[in-house]
């Protein structure tokens, strides 16, 4: 006489792996990033304002002086404010930032600017930065799952600030081999 196994994985029909399957796909692109739905709110967003400055000529090796480490200093006190405030989709508050509403909020308080609410209202505005022409306040955007959905501040010297889902607000490197690998373009806003 067969009997039957108690254990709760001969339990498992094929049903139940696609729902399990379905759950955690769900779960997966409900946190693949920021660039899904948030709100944009109608007359948050002002165009760049030009500074005068005129970028770096190729190959130039001169840097526009005391604005960038100015840039840098205020980016830094946001960033020191904020340093570990956890990631939440949508989030726009120091209970929780993705990673545009990060950005917002450090131009706002850093820099007295608006910019876009989302990634992909960002990639639409600003002027685009080769990667060789980065500049201090310029916004970074890296591909993930094959669309440009994540975004930080550079600060210079291949660092650069976000509100990353792993481990909230932060500062990372453009070096790191998983940044490096997604990259994928700069805008600048300043």
């Amino acid at each position: 006489m067969p009997t039957k196994s108690m254990l709760p994985a001969d339990d498992l029909t094929p049903t139940c792996h696609l729902r399990n399957l379905m759950l955690i796909t769900t779960a997966s692109l409900f946190l693949a990033g920021c660039a899904g739905y948030q709100s944009y709110e109608a007359g948050s967003y002002s165009q760049p304002v030009a500074t005068g400055q005129t970028a770096p000529s190729p190959g130039s090796t001169s840097t526009a002086p005391s604005s960038h480490s100015a840039v840098v200093s205020q980016l830094q006190q946001v960033y020191q404010r904020y340093q570990g405030t956890p990631y939440r989709y949508g989030g726009t508050t120091p209970a929780g930032f993705d990673c545009s509403g990060f950005i917002v909020t450090a131009y706002r308080e850093g820099l007295n600017r608006t910019v876009p609410r989302t990634t992909e209202l960002m990639l639409s505005q600003g002027q685009f930065v080769r990667r060789d022409q980065l500049r201090e306040g310029d916004i970074v955007f890296f591909r993930i799952g094959g669309k440009d959905q994540h975004a930080g501040i550079y600060l210079g010297e291949n660092r650069f600030i976000h509100s990353a889902t792993s481990v909230g607000v932060t500062e990372s490197s453009l070096g790191n081999a998983y940044w490096q690998q997604r990259y994928s373009q700069a805008r600048r806003f300043l």
